[in-house]
């Protein structure tokens, strides 16, 4: 990802690169104006695979603390 690619896992789902546009954004205790460049997030993009093994899997019921 690094290097820009895109990776994918079958079954699981693909780690991409999202675009974010240039945008002027405020700094709230100067109250200045900032820019913020154009740069890449890393995102998440499960796979229909995943999800359906997500919908279709039990429950775990949540154990009570013990004192």
């Amino acid at each position: 990802m690094a290097e820009g690619e895109n990776i994918y896992v079958r079954g699981f789902g693909s780690f991409i690169n999202k675009k974010r546009a240039k945008k002027i954004a405020r700094n709230i205790s100067k109250n200045t104006a900032i820019v913020i460049d154009e740069h890449y997030v890393p995102a998440f993009k499960p796979s229909k695979t995943f999800i359906d093994k997500i919908k279709n899997s039990k429950k775990v019921k949540e154990l009570a603390p013990q004192d």
